[in-house]
């Protein structure tokens, strides 16, 4: 039996992590347009953290699977 390489996050949850980055990414850059305060920088530090969650899981996806030696 093949076992999978242990990742953080599942098939899904990973398609909604990209979504939730690149609708961040389309959004900071207007709402720096439209808002007169910096919240928008909140923004940028969420997308910032879920692109860092995406490197993480894809560098633990590309390991080689452990062999286990019984």
């Amino acid at each position: 039996m093949r076992e999978t390489t242990p990742s953080i996050l599942t098939v899904s949850q990973r398609r909604y992590a990209w979504l939730a980055f690149l609708a961040i990414a389309v959004q900071a850059p207007i709402a720096a347009r439209l808002l007169h305060d910096d919240s928008w920088l909140l923004s940028i530090l969420v997308g910032m953290m879920l692109g860092t969650l995406i490197l993480v899981d894809d560098a633990q996806r590309h390991q080689p699977a452990a062999d286990s030696i019984e």
